[in-house]
């Protein structure tokens, strides 16, 4: 069966295993090559049963391992070409790139790639669907929630979805204005109340799984994450761990996995 390792989420760095634990690919390589490696082995994984590497943007948080892991392990980078023309200056000239421009099959999977809107040069997020049909989003860094996101969600049985940031500990804390306007504009980050405000559609539409992912480090904490959410959900009369699960993507390297 297939499964989702979060090995990263944050403000630090995110990286996701997604497969069996023969083959499978990782969605974003957000922390150093030694790093990944290590989550992983935590997690009962190895890299040579990594088959590729998606990345959804160019920022670091997402691609700062890639140069060293494609060449190491000799990883084709997939990505949009916008992803792609923005991150290859920084790779060895022989690292494979391939722009998805929708979706492909790899490991007795389904990768689909869905355009998200955030301050970067083409960022995506990607659905995954198991040979047995179930199916992940990963889904993070984006302003709002676009509604092929929205309906990628609604159609998986698992989602990671970013709930970055506490609003008003965001507009009072130490962040300069221009990063907070970054923050908050359409192409920046999904709050934690926008977050809430699409899981309770996702659950009625058979989305049982959910995960918050992205949190900052410095504007948000997983209490306040959480507790905005289950609120969402107790509001439309839906119960934790009867009607939905929820769980946080970890900042730092823990043994787990969400089976698809």
């Amino acid at each position: 069966m297939a499964k989702v390792v979060p090995l990263f989420s944050g403000s630090k760095g995110n990286c996701y295993y997604i497969g069996t634990s023969a083959q499978g690919v990782l969605i974003d390589a957000g922390r150093s090559c030694k790093q990944i490696e290590l989550a992983m082995e935590a997690n009962g994984l190895s890299m040579k049963n990594v088959s590729a590497l998606f990345i959804t943007h160019e920022h670091t948080d997402h691609c700062s391992a890639v140069k060293v892991l494609s060449r190491r392990y000799g990883l084709k980078v997939f990505g949009s070409n916008g992803t792609l023309s923005a991150i290859s200056r920084g790779l060895y000239p022989e690292t494979k790139l391939e722009v998805i421009e929708s979706e492909l099959a790899l490991c007795d999977m389904n990768i689909r790639r869905i355009n998200t809107p955030h301050d970067a040069a083409e960022s995506c997020c990607y659905r995954v669907t198991a040979s047995d049909g179930k199916s992940a989003l990963i889904a993070t860094d984006m302003g709002v929630m676009l509604p092929e996101v929205r309906a990628a969600a609604q159609n998986s049985d698992f989602v990671v979805l970013e709930s970055n940031h506490d609003i008003d500990m965001l507009r009072f804390g130490e962040y300069p204005y221009p990063l907070k306007k970054r923050i908050l504009s359409d192409r920046g980050h999904l709050s934690n109340d926008a977050c809430a405000a699409e899981l309770a559609e996702m659950v009625k539409s058979g989305t049982l799984r959910l995960m918050l992912g992205h949190l900052s480090e410095h504007n948000n904490t997983p209490e306040i994450a959480a507790r905005t959410a289950v609120a969402a959900l107790q509001k439309e009369g839906m119960k934790r761990n009867l009607d939905f699960t929820l769980d946080i993507a970890p900042g730092e390297p823990q043994v787990g996995a969400v089976i698809f």
